[in-house]
């Protein structure tokens, strides 16, 4: 059998299932999702496999930060990171939702495509959720503001569409050596991986009452002798305010979010978890370079 593996990008607006995407192209969850647009900051790389066919494939899927209009560094940084993950791709998908679809930030998207050079398709989520006839529609009209070589219509959260968009990769995928051992489905660290867990809990519970600013920095990962790991993660937020809602009352809700980032990691990781977290006020973190090293973000003006 012939070993074969390449970089697929998945670009798109914030929010639009990035991430959910690429879990389920990998098969298990390697990067976080939220409702709360801009949840992925940092470049992922998700690895999939795919050996059903004559060859060994390994596509090297990059999810991602949503492309917007940057204003603040932070911002700046994800963006950047964004297009450098699509930087020579052997295939840039651009996932589209075609409920929300984010004009302002995907019609400018859509004329920075127009003009690179590698092969682009098209993938519309939420099919599941979406009436045939405009989906058609909308696919027609992108197709003729781009040259996509192929339009997927998939749920990334069901899975519908999801197998033949993965092998339509893999056939695309040039011939050379794996670049990851078989078994490994992410290059994040568990250190960094564990820290977007929390973040992912952090959002799911406090959706509503707490802002986009808000970070998880790692602290310590200790494995212990008995074979479980030890974990400590600052919960950093910018206003006072937003420290109490992060604690709760009485610290119900830090102890919820610990709760449940401490079962999924548990499970992610395969080992007993030991999670301790605080919460500190810093109101300018995103300006904050350790950070940006520990989401392996480049520092930019």
């Amino acid at each position: 059998m012939t070993e074969k593996c390449g970089l697929v990008a998945v670009i798109g607006a914030p929010n639009a299932g990035k991430s959910t995407l690429v879990n389920a192209l990998v098969g298990q969850k390697v990067a976080i999702t939220s409702a709360k647009a801009q949840t992925t900051r940092a470049r992922l790389l998700g690895i999939a496999l795919d050996t059903s066919g004559e060859d060994r494939v390994q596509i090297i899927l990059a999810d991602t930060p949503g492309i917007f209009a940057p204003k603040r560094r932070l911002d700046r940084a994800m963006v950047s990171a964004a297009w450098e993950g699509a930087q020579e791709a052997d295939a840039i998908l651009l996932l589209v939702d075609p409920i929300k679809q984010r004009r302002h930030e995907l019609e400018p998207l859509l004329e920075t495509l127009n003009n690179r050079t590698e092969r682009k398709f098209l993938v519309l989520n939420k099919v599941d959720a979406t009436a045939k006839e405009p989906l058609l529609a909308l696919a027609q009209e992108l197709t003729g503001k781009v040259a996509f070589e192929e339009v997927f219509f998939v749920s990334a959260l069901t899975g519908d569409g999801v197998p033949e968009l993965k092998t339509r990769m893999a056939q695309l995928m040039p011939e050379g050596p794996w670049h990851y051992p078989e078994d490994q489905v992410s290059d994040a660290s568990e250190r960094l991986l564990a820290g977007e867990v929390t973040r992912e809990q952090i959002y799911r519970l406090l959706h509503d009452e707490l802002p986009y600013d808000t970070a998880v920095r790692p602290e310590a990962y200790t494995p212990r002798k008995d074979g479980s790991v030890e974990i400590r993660q600052q919960i950093v937020v910018a206003r006072d305010s937003q420290k109490a809602i992060v604690l709760g009352k009485r610290g119900a809700m830090i102890k919820a979010i610990g709760e449940a980032a401490r079962k999924e990691l548990s499970e992610i990781l395969g080992q007993k978890v030991h999670l301790f977290l605080h919460v500190k006020v810093e109101e300018n973190w995103a300006e904050a370079k350790d950070l940006y090293e520990e989401l392996g973000l480049d520092w930019v003006k």
